[in-house]
């Protein structure tokens, strides 16, 4: 039996007590640094869980239902990218996309498809923890309960819905807070930095980029073409409102 099998077996005897915290599953093929951060996490309270290929995250994200997944970029039989987007399709988890790529585009690309937040290798654990921390704290919505409808868009805050023409849009929950706080105050302006103070909490420290990333992900989702900008406009030099005419 690896060290992994060891870990989670003891996590799964440990019954009544694991199953109050907060599970983390922590999926990355060094294992020297996927235990360490796993120690720290542990300190922290979270119950964690390890895997060392994309196959076995996605097995055991559908198995232990995690808050937050912490998924490395490079993977054997399955890659990052690739376990995120199959993941996407039954979780809702927060996932940060740890990547020893600095290029911009492996960041986007892990953005696009469904990762909340990226941090590049060598990272520091203590920050990892902390942006874990800062991503549990947002609030679940931005807006006001209750129904707002935009044209074909209609979104339902209490229901966390939304749909388009009477068809269902699935969006991650960063992905809805973001419209949902556009749409409480239709033509209001939002700047990146208010939309990130609103969304991801006054004690953020990411980088501002995400908001851009975050919301072109929710335009090719509700079918909104760039040039008609029919829901989400850009205001250039200033931010993003939602489109009301």
């Amino acid at each position: 039996m690896s060290n992994q099998d060891e870990q989670q077996q003891r996590q799964r005897e440990a019954g009544s007590t694991a199953a109050s915290r907060l599970r983390v599953l922590v999926v990355d093929d060094e294992q020297p640094l996927a235990e360490l951060v796993a120690s720290y996490l542990e300190r922290e309270g979270f119950d964690v869980f390890l895997a060392g290929d994309g196959e076995r995250a996605v097995e055991l994200a559908r198995e232990l239902d995690p808050v937050v997944i912490v998924l490395d970029l490079m993977l054997p039989v399955l890659d990052g990218i690739e376990a995120c987007r199959r993941i996407r399709e039954f979780s809702n988890a927060y996932i940060v996309m740890l990547t020893a790529k600095a290029e911009e585009a492996d960041k986007i690309v892990g953005l696009s498809t469904g990762a909340d937040d990226y941090i590049t290798k060598p990272f520091s654990p203590p920050e990892l923890v902390a942006r874990i921390r800062a991503m549990l704290r947002r609030p679940r919505t931005g807006g006001t309960a209750g129904k707002r409808q935009i044209g074909a868009l209609e979104i339902d805050s209490a229901a966390r819905e939304v749909s388009v023409g009477g068809q269902p849009v699935e969006l991650t929950k960063l992905e809805f807070d973001l419209l949902d706080v556009l749409a409480a105050e239709p033509r209001v302006v939002f700047s990146r930095r208010q939309l990130l103070e609103r969304v991801w909490g006054p004690d953020w420290f990411g980088d501002d980029h995400l908001v851009d990333v975050h919301l072109a992900n929710v335009r090719r989702k509700l079918g909104d073409d760039a040039a008609a900008a029919r829901y989400i406009r850009t205001v250039r030099g200033v931010g993003y409102r939602i489109g009301t005419g």
